[in-house]
């Protein structure tokens, strides 16, 4: 079936399965590759990219469970967003990203908490980022970049 889906503020036509996965249609069929494979089963976060606002997993989510008209954007449109921006830029320089596969999910989530809690607590940047998993556990810096994209001060 042919899906109309707005990605990136550019409305693209996926022809697929009803049940294929949105991450799939987005990396094989639309060759948008930023979100990743992780887990196939929503648990690591990899797959991290935004609907309507909300942070979902793409691996879990069947394309047509996505509503008409909705808004779906993934690492790459980040940087046409302001709050996006913020957080990319906080990533580069505090150097969070060491071998990078998570952390467009990582970024995707934070850019989500952000825009719901501007000034997030650590208990806030805890819950919002659990089940974003990290193997090379850059963990601090990761809470470092949200608090400096944030505009708090970032513990040395």
């Amino acid at each position: 079936m042919a899906y109309r889906l707005n990605v990136n503020g550019k409305v693209l036509t996926a022809d697929v399965d009803d049940d294929t996965p949105l991450l799939w249609t987005l990396r094989d069929t639309l060759g948008i590759t930023g979100p990743k494979f992780g887990c196939g089963v929503a648990q690591c976060g990899a797959c991290t990219v935004h609907i309507d606002g909300a942070p979902m997993r793409s691996c879990s989510v069947p394309v047509s469970a996505i509503p008409a008209g909705a808004k779906i954007v993934t690492i790459e449109g980040m940087a046409a967003d302001p709050v996006g921006r913020k957080v990319q830029a906080a990533w580069s320089e505090l150097d969070v990203a060491q071998c990078g596969y998570c952390q467009p999910g990582q970024i995707m989530s934070a850019t989500a908490l952000l825009k719901a809690k501007p000034r997030p607590s650590d208990a806030d940047i805890d819950a919002a980022m659990s089940g974003n998993i990290c193997r090379c556990a850059t963990y601090n810096r990761i809470r470092a970049a949200i608090k400096q994209a944030s505009g708090q001060p970032v513990e040395a």
